[in-house]
């Protein structure tokens, strides 16, 4: 069996996934894909394993997209938590000596109506 396959691609420029796909090629990263061949490969391959696993199983795009927005959620809420100046003073607790126990009986009772 012959070891190095050749082969031609060609791309019409006209076409918009075609011209995307070499504007792609014309930009690479020349150190992660030392030719087109290389990344040609990845692309490939990359894409034929995510269809195996989507067909395995087919929530997995699903999960994937909310585990980035989440992701991106909990990133925003901790930058704004770490820019946010605390204005806020601590809340005194009240201790169980200070609370009447009638008062927590109706509270427990209001509670229970639910």
């Amino acid at each position: 069996m012959k070891q190095i396959y050749t082969t031609t691609l060609r791309l019409n420029l006209s076409d918009e996934d075609d011209r995307r796909a070499f504007e792609y090629l014309q930009r690479m990263d020349k150190k992660k894909y030392r030719s087109y061949s290389k990344a040609i490969v990845t692309a490939i391959n990359e894409y034929f394993e995510k269809q195996a696993r989507l067909t395995a199983d087919p929530y997995l795009e699903t999960r994937e997209k909310e585990d980035a927005f989440l992701k991106r959620v909990t990133e925003t809420i901790e930058n704004a938590l770490r820019i946010t100046p605390a204005f806020t003073q601590p809340v005194a607790t009240a201790t169980s000596a200070s609370v009447d126990n009638e008062e927590l009986s109706a509270a427990l009772d209001f509670a229970d109506s639910f």
